[in-house]
């Protein structure tokens, strides 16, 4: 049985001193497939105290936080989330404080408005994420050491007077502080509002932290800081981790990673609820098959690991990778996956099945002129599907014409998703960067081969590739470009204009894909959409690609020169060498005796 994320967690809240208790708590923890991929959540805020809003406030950020990460996608990063989250919560508090205000609150408003502090923990995996806006505290105890993991953030006067310099509702946008710690079995983590840490030593945290009843622990500090002085509301949550994931893939696909691999199939077998029809492809690393579900009677792709060197456990896990990617992207331009079933008996991946030829096969298709119209399609289709999976954090790494499908009415779409990177995923299992050896060399960004990890520009860049592959069907840096494991190296590589191979390529698309395509990521564009834009419309702020050296362009024409030199550079050595020949004959017959002979002549 595999480990998994369990923690124990012990609240309190009171007023105080105060008639009110304006501070706000809450801690969530998921079941299931959630508690893998999202983690548990914890969230503490402090209304300002001279508002009647702010009890409001406080209740409204910790819900929010609460309800709203959980309702992020899988496939985000924890930060994302939680910093997306945060950031909508505080723009729809300003807009509550400016309606009737103008466009900027005025110090009394601003403490009449709905402000308050956030602080807010996320365990996932084997990692804690802290979020912070205000002067709350989180602190972490690591056997008998107390760390404070947030400053707050007060503008302090002198003789004891200090204000908030920073807290939800205040402006338009927020600054949030966010750190990641390493999280180890036993470590205990103390949420307070600052009428608690203001006024109680460490040693009354550790003391705390000792106890088994973490409820009763919070409770204790709260009593001790009330007896300490505290004129404040109290609040206390506390957590403790109880055990951790082992932090491998397995945690993204649950149970099915463990399962034994699918063994290979054949036509008319009945497999699980399928029905297989034919095989579609084998390779090293997997065989396809055709298959029929049962059920609905939808026509399925089933990918089973190739068995013949025994079932690696790093390709099982990629086969759950792709299914859990196609499942949760919806676009028309990814390949998608049906819904998942209640339970299998073996590892393997099923998608829908898609008809129609790769890219790469379409490119061999085509004859005659260059359909720039249907090229410039495909690359916006492309760059749609890319989009989809970026906004999720999700980089394909592996983009290649065999990698895009394209159906009888034009429609492409990607597939194959074994060497993606998800970032929320990534959480759970960092792995080593193999970015350099998850796509095919020929449309893989030059940052990869320099050992930089993956990014939005490298897809993009493969996608320029595609492009200028498909308008050409030639590389935009020749073969040599795989071999440039160096700076140095690359800055010695020329993009070849598009357009001396084909010289149906304008000019200003031929610029847009030398942008595209720069082997520096920052030269190239900011987003796809800015690419596919120029990609199909005349941008004059683009200058075309400069031409290359007549010799770089034609070299076949240097070395024709060169034998053509050679040929008549033997054609004269062999004229004059025939030349000479004749009076070197009579030279050689002197070295004969000859007598001369004498005719008589008759009288």
């Amino acid at each position: 049985m595999r480990n998994q994320l369990a923690v124990t967690i012990g609240q309190y809240s009171t007023a105080g001193t105060k008639e009110a208790n304006q501070d706000f708590h809450g801690a969530l923890v998921p079941d299931g497939e959630e508690l893998w991929t999202k983690g548990v959540a914890l969230a503490l805020a402090d209304g300002i105290s001279t508002s009647a809003l702010g009890a409001a406030a406080a209740e409204t950020a910790v819900k929010s936080f609460l309800t709203d990460y959980f309702a992020t996608s899988e496939a985000w990063s924890v930060q994302t989330s939680a910093a997306r989250v945060i950031s909508a919560t505080n723009s729809w508090m300003h807009a509550q404080n400016l309606k009737g205000r103008g466009t900027n609150l005025s110090d009394g408003e601003r403490e009449r408005g709905m402000v308050c502090t956030l602080s807010a923990l996320v365990l996932k995996s084997r990692s804690a994420y802290v979020f912070h806006v205000g002067d709350a505290r989180v602190a972490r105890v690591a056997g008998s050491v107390l760390e404070p993991l947030t400053e707050p953030h007060r503008v302090y006067l002198g003789g004891g007077e200090s204000y908030l310099a920073r807290a939800l509702g205040i402006d338009r946008r927020v600054e949030i502080d966010r750190r990641k710690v390493p999280v180890a079995r036993g470590d205990i983590f103390i949420l307070t509002s600052d009428g608690v840490h203001d006024v109680l030593p460490d040693t009354a945290f550790l003391e705390a932290a000792r106890g088994e009843d973490l409820d009763a622990a919070a409770r204790f500090l709260a009593d001790a800081a009330l007896a300490a002085g505290s004129e404040d509301n109290l609040t206390v949550q506390i957590l403790r981790v109880e055990d951790l994931p082992q932090s491998d893939l397995d945690d993204l696909a649950g149970e099915e990673a463990a399962l034994p691999p699918a063994p290979h199939l054949i036509a008319g077998q009945d497999f699980e609820g399928f029905t297989v029809l034919r095989e579609l492809h084998a390779g090293h690393r997997s065989h396809v098959y055709l298959a029929r579900d049962d059920e609905t009677w939808q026509r399925v792709a089933i990918k089973v690991p190739s068995t013949e060197n025994g079932a690696d456990p790093a390709e099982l896990r990629r086969l759950m990778l792709e299914e859990w990617i196609a499942r949760r992207v919806r676009n028309t331009h990814v390949l998608g996956a049906p819904a998942a079933r209640a339970s299998r008996r073996h590892a393997y991946a099923v998608t829908e099945f898609l008809e129609g030829a790769t890219l790469e096969d379409w490119v061999g298709f085509q004859s005659g002129t260059t359909d720039l119209v249907a090229i410039r399609s495909i690359v916006k289709q492309v760059a749609s599907g890319l989009q989809a999976l970026h906004r999720l954090e999700i980089l394909h790494r592996d983009l290649r014409p065999a990698n895009v499908i394209v159906d009888s009415e034009g429609t492409a779409r990607i597939i194959d998703f074994g060497s993606a990177l998800v970032a929320g995923l990534d959480e759970l299992a960092p792995r080593a960067e193999d970015a350099m050896f998850a796509g095919t060399m020929q449309f893989t960004a030059p940052e990869i081969w320099l050992g930089a990890g993956a990014s939005r520009k490298s897809d993009l860049w493969s996608l320029g590739a595609i492009a200028y592959f498909m308008l050409t069907r030639s590389l935009p840096y020749g073969v040599r470009l795989s071999a440039a494991r160096t700076r140095a190296a690359q800055r010695k590589l020329a993009y070849i204009p598009a357009s001396e191979i084909n010289p149906e390529v304008p000019d200003w698309m031929d610029a847009a894909l030398a942008r595209a395509l720069a082997l520096d990521p920052a030269d190239r564009y900011e987003e796809l959409s800015e690419f596919t834009y120029d990609f199909a419309h005349p941008n004059t702020a683009l200058a075309a690609p400069p031409p290359r050296p007549w010799l770089a362009r034609r070299p076949e024409r240097l070395w024709q020169a060169i034998s053509a030199a050679l040929a008549l550079a033997l054609a004269l050595s062999i004229a004059t060498r025939g030349n000479e020949r004749e009076p070197g004959a009579s030279h050689g017959s002197a070295n004969r005796v000859s007598t001369p002979r004498t005719e008589e002549i008759p009288e």
